[in-house]
């Protein structure tokens, strides 16, 4: 059984429209006869044939023109009533009128046909150029799927519509609505999705009405564009995961090489020095075996903070770095880092600032001596002996923060490095003669900014400094501190 799509009514009622048009013209034409000539009523069956031909397009301008020319010859052209033309003059009128009601009817119609066009064509680059802009640069393959099905969806209005794409690009179907149909078919319109790479998949959709030639040609275009997006997200995401493997051999290329390097130093120390322990060959008085004794504890632990900056460098890049907080002193761990590190900092005159009032901060104590380790390490290294190191902080109430400063009097580092000497393994080139693996201050990046705060370094008249600010609040909350007795 043939059905019948709503453009076939809407061309039907056309061609009916425009025949009433013309039964309209007779009977005004009927009323004022007596005071028209012959050749004003040719120019007035004119006019429905041009308003035709304009509003409904070639067809019914035709049909506006046939009917036109019957109704002159029937009613208006003598004898009445009648097909028969008796004068040569009134069948020359009949035929010119014939051919120019043609002749405009074809000249509006192709006007109309090309507006129509026109408005069609608009109507089809602005919504690929709204599909382009929706897909443009979009790596995630799902949302990319979901996009096309609205926008197929929002032009046809299917009863439903699915994209499947092969187990490469996405091992799930992809369908809208998501609920089945009631009644099980096959689909009415399956559009392959064609690249060069061969094809990816298919659009399916399922309509009442068959799809017009207009319609088709859009969804085609859709499918070419929806082939390529998913082809372009595909391979960013082989492409990320190819850069993701070079940065990963990258890093490990660089890790192996600096321990290599760092190892190498404090290993032959602590074995020359034990071999010298224990060689009976050579007496060794008591200051020279404490001078070795002392050789080997701190060459030990420059071996044991290079270690344990390489696993705490694994655990920010794993982002298993999980602060344990607790309310903790800062004038606590940075004494007790001085004190720890006192044969490190024997050649610096440490000078500590710490206000007596400063609050208890929601800090991880490891992970803050580490950060305090880390930067007394690096002003130790680069300070000149016997130059000061300044540690100081000051509560900053309009922000509820705490900002610390470490301070050397080291040389300067050029504004183009101030903000990468924090990244992995990044050494200026002066710092080529001090040993170090480049891992400390990104450790203590990584360490202050899992605790909500921010780490910076800035030049100053003599000195150069290391600033960083911690929290003073947990969750919303001050520390509750127990009452005087």
């Amino acid at each position: 059984m043939k059905t019948f799509r709503r453009s076939d009514v809407y061309g039907f009622l056309h061609y009916l429209y425009a025949v009433c048009f013309v039964i309209g013209m007779t009977l005004f034409l009927r009323l004022v006869t007596p005071t028209l000539s012959i050749q004003n009523i040719v120019l007035f069956f004119l006019l429905p044939v041009v308003i035709s031909s304009r509003q409904w397009g070639f067809g019914p301008g035709i049909m506006a023109a046939f009917c036109a020319f019957f109704c002159l010859n029937y009613f208006f052209i003598s004898p009445y009533y009648t097909l028969i033309v008796h004068n040569p003059e009134d069948l020359l009128v009949l035929v010119i009128f014939l051919g120019v009601a043609i002749i405009v009817s074809q000249l509006m119609g192709r006007a109309k046909s090309s507006v129509v066009n026109a408005r069609q064509r608009e109507q089809e680059a602005t919504r690929l150029y709204e599909l382009s802009s929706a897909i443009s640069g979009q790596q995630d393959i799902h949302l990319i799927q979901h996009i096309i099905l609205e926008k197929i969806r929002e032009i046809f209005h299917p009863q439903r519509v699915g994209i499947v794409l092969d187990q490469e690009w996405a091992p799930e179907p992809h369908f809208e609505p998501t609920e089945a149909l009631k009644n099980p078919r096959p689909p009415e319109v399956s559009l392959s999705l064609m690249t060069a790479r061969g094809e990816l998949g298919r659009i399916l959709l399922w309509r009442k009405q068959l799809l017009s030639e207009q319609e088709m040609r859009i969804l085609r275009t859709i499918a070419s564009h929806s082939a390529l997006a998913v082809e372009q997200a595909a391979l960013a995401r082989v492409e990320a995961r190819a850069r993701v493997l070079e940065e990963s051999d990258r890093l490990k290329s660089a890790i192996l090489s600096s321990v290599s390097h760092e190892l190498r130093t404090p290993l032959a120390t602590i074995k020359a020095s034990i071999s010298s322990l224990r060689s009976s060959s050579v007496e060794l008085d008591q200051a020279a075996r404490e001078d070795l004794l002392l050789a080997i504890e701190e060459e030990t632990d420059q071996l044991n903070q290079l270690v344990g900056n390489i696993l705490d460098m694994s655990r920010i890049e794993t982002g298993a770095l999980n602060p344990i907080r607790k309310w903790n002193a800062l004038s606590e761990i940075v004494n007790g880092v001085v004190k720890r590190m006192r044969q490190t900092l024997q050649q610096h005159r440490i000078e500590v600032d710490l206000p007596p009032d400063l609050p208890l901060l929601p800090v991880d104590y490891v992970q803050m001596d580490q950060v305090f380790t880390n930067l007394l390490s690096n002003s130790a290294k680069y300070a000149p002996p016997n130059s000061r190191i300044i540690i100081s902080a000051r509560l900053l109430t309009e922000t509820e923060m705490v900002h610390i400063r470490v301070a050397n009097e080291g040389p300067q580092v050029a504004e183009a490095h101030l903000d990468r000497i924090f990244d992995k393994f990044y050494r200026l080139e002066a710092s080529d003669k001090v040993t170090g693996t480049g891992l400390g201050l990104s450790i203590c990046k990584g360490i202050v900014e899992a605790h909500g705060g921010a780490i910076w370094a800035e030049n100053e008249p003599g000195l150069f400094v290391f600033n960083f600010t911690l929290p003073i609040n947990w969750q919303g909350a001050l520390p509750i501190l127990p009452e005087e007795s």
